[in-house]
């Protein structure tokens, strides 16, 4: 953290009384901090103990009251390495997730060119209320990091998830990533193609059959390596997620065949490959031309074998490009990803269990265990996709510096 600019946004939160510790720890570390608070956030804690910790006046509105100066939000979110707001009261998250502007903690965060991270702290059921949980999704889809709420005792008595996390492991967090972001230096300017999501293979002009991926992992893994500075193209089976980083290139397709061709095109100028798209393994042979009407009591559907991209892709895989695949398994779970891994000519194969609770489809968290080509093994906790795709990402920069 040393040298390290720092902008510290605090909004209204009885637990803003942390941010003074924050601001401490901050300093202590070698930090310069800049404080922006909201109006609101004055009711709970005073700006001159935040300008006393921090050895800067504490901001607040765009023109300076006392001199009539500008606070320029412009060059504040340039002057960054980092900006995090915490706490982030829910009106704080509303406000960001929609793109309001009207305080001056808002238009920094519209400035930031830097990373962002998002510290959350409110009432249990204003946590769990469905709009701050859209919110939440909404700043994490844009690229930000959210630091999530602790569980324990809260101002209003309840007992539940809504803390301000402790300023101790907003730290870590802050600490960590700045030195993952060293050790990710490596991907800067690199070639990846990433696969993602679903494919859809069509009955008729109305049915298909598909799968359960909603496309998170790939997504978020996109997104790691384009904050690492890598070119990447996404390929992307149908989903409802907007494009990870502004800075991925992301290419739509629906069947297996489609993803196929695409994944292809992209694999010969790419040097990291991550195969994470469930891609469906047979397709029909024959699409019928007209919706298929209800008539007989059974119906047989003539199924084919779709081209098996991983096995395809490490077949042609030449020296300098890293191959990684996953393997979704019910049983036999580290036979199978080893047979995958060797027959399939990967570097890496990402083994998930779906007797592993909060692992698989459609959640928001992740457990994994990674085996690489020496059958080393690579053991995670339960996770959310977000973490999983750093420690996959960190994981790959390290082989590469090596």
């Amino acid at each position: 953290m040393n040298g390290k600019r720092i902008l510290l946004g605090v909004s209204g939160s009885i637990s803003a009384y942390k941010s003074a510790l924050l601001v401490r720890l901050l300093v202590k570390a070698g930090a310069d901090v800049q404080v922006i608070m909201t109006e609101s956030a004055q009711e709970f804690i005073t700006p001159l103990t935040l300008a006393t910790l921090s050895k800067r006046p504490v901001l607040s509105a765009f023109v300076n009251d006392k001199n009539g100066s500008w606070n320029n939000h412009v060059e504040l979110g340039l002057w960054a390495d980092l900006l995090i707001i915490a706490p982030a009261s829910a009106h704080t998250l509303s406000r960001c997730a929609h793109g309001f502007c009207d305080d001056l903690l808002s238009a920094v965060y519209l400035s930031a060119k830097c990373p962002v991270f998002f510290a959350p702290a409110m009432d249990l059921d204003m946590y769990r209320h469905a709009t701050t949980v859209e919110n939440l999704h909404r700043l994490e889809s844009f690229g930000n990091h959210i630091i999530r709420a602790a569980h324990g005792e809260l101002a209003s008595g309840l007992v539940g998830e809504g803390r301000l996390a402790e300023p101790e492991d907003i730290m870590h967090v802050l600490t960590d990533y700045f030195t993952q972001d060293a050790q990710t230096r490596v991907l800067a300017g690199k070639q990846v193609l990433v696969t993602a999501g679903p494919t859809q293979e069509a009955i008729d002009p109305v049915r298909f059959i598909s799968n359960h991926s909603s496309g998170k992992m790939g997504y978020a893994i996109a997104r790691t390596f384009a904050q690492a500075g890598a070119h990447v193209t996404l390929v992307s089976g149908p989903t409802g997620l907007p494009v990870p980083h502004p800075t991925v290139r992301r290419v739509d397709v629906r069947s297996a065949r489609d993803m196929f061709e695409a994944s292809q095109d992209a694999f010969v100028n790419s040097e990291i490959i991550i195969l994470s798209a469930a891609v469906a393994d047979y397709t029909p042979v024959h699409v019928a031309a007209q919706k298929i009407k209800k008539k007989e009591p059974q119906f047989s559907l003539e199924l084919t074998k779709t081209t098996d991209i991983a096995a395809t892709l490490g077949s042609q895989k030449r020296p300098g490009q890293w191959l990684m695949g996953f393997a979704l398994e019910t049983n036999n779970e580290r036979e199978n990803a080893l047979k995958k891994l060797h027959t399939k000519q990967l570097d890496w194969i990402v083994l998930n269990s779906l007797r592993d609770q909060g692992a698989g489809f459609g959640h928001d968290t992740n457990k994994i265990t990674v085996i690489d080509k020496d059958e080393e093994i690579h053991e995670f906790a339960l996770k959310t996709k977000d973490d999983v795709a750093r420690d996959l990402v960190n994981l790959i920069a390290k082989k590469l510096s090596a």
